[in-house]
């Protein structure tokens, strides 16, 4: 097949279908700052927290200013406050933008509301098992944009079945189909791969492949946040635009042909 790609496109292509994702630093880091920005000024104002504090101590260290207890409607509270800002959306999407147009396409739809990660040392409340989103009915035409706030290295970040260990796993899957997530996890975790990745990268997925989190071991308290984007014109899968899915790169000559209809033609004339 004949493609006018470039080479470096090709190259990304390449490493992303290879690895199931790519690691890449962020260039826009005005949006980046102003995201960042945003929770803290939240975090210090909702939990009375004297500006003083360094935003990343604040954010590696939240288990300190905050009990188990009331993690989850934390959470909650700053997913509603982040998607009920007006840009921040658009922030996110800027930060992608140039590895989706490559990987996706340039007329996407996105996520209408952006999920938050907040994984405090020892805690057992915030696990994700081990799963791909298709199997519930995601479409396997989406892709998840991961940024994290902080570093995230070993149990403090995510894992991954890379796409040559999924292929085996594949074959075995209706043996074991009917197992809990646990199990599962056990017959693959020899092969996965945890994602080590620093503030200031961000980590664009394949969430067809198996993925999930464990209890954080590590010292500090892990933030991430995760959304999902797909061209509008491949297959939608459970989750359908206007419900899950918002347009946000639409253009012109697509808009005009979706609300284009023959004209009416008289037969006896």
């Amino acid at each position: 097949m004949q493609s006018f790609l470039s080479k470096n496109d090709i190259k990304l292509s390449q490493e992303f279908e290879k690895k199931g994702y790519i690691i890449r630093n962020i260039s826009n880091k005005k949006a980046l700052k102003k995201i960042k920005n945003l929770f803290i000024k939240f975090i210090k104002k909702e939990l009375k927290i004297s500006k003083k504090i360094k935003s990343h101590y604040l954010l590696n260290n939240i288990h300190k200013f905050l009990t188990t207890r009331n993690l989850n409607s934390f959470r909650i509270k700053l997913i509603n406050h982040i998607n009920n800002t007006e840009e921040f959306k658009k922030l996110y999407y800027l930060l992608s933008k140039n590895y989706l147009e490559v990987l996706v396409g340039n007329e996407l739809v996105m996520q209408k509301r952006i999920n938050l990660s907040i994984q405090i040392p020892n805690d057992n409340s915030s696990l994700l098992p081990v799963h791909s989103d298709v199997w519930s009915g995601d479409s396997p035409f989406e892709i998840v944009v991961w940024l994290p706030l902080v570093n995230c290295y070993r149990t403090k970040a995510m894992y991954i079945l890379p796409p040559k260990k999924y292929q085996k796993f594949e074959k075995k899957f209706s043996k074991i189909a009917k197992r809990d997530s646990e199990y599962v996890f056990q017959k693959i975790k020899k092969n996965i791969k945890w994602i080590n990745i620093s503030f200031g990268q961000l980590l664009v997925f394949n969430q067809s492949l198996p993925h999930g989190n464990r209890i954080n071991l590590e010292k500090e308290t892990r933030w991430s946040l995760n959304c999902r984007f797909k061209s509008i014109f491949t297959p939608f899968g459970d989750k359908k635009i206007g419900e899950f899915f918002d347009p946000i790169t639409l253009r012109k000559i697509s808009e005009l042909g979706m609300n284009y209809s023959l004209p009416k033609v008289n037969e006896k004339s």
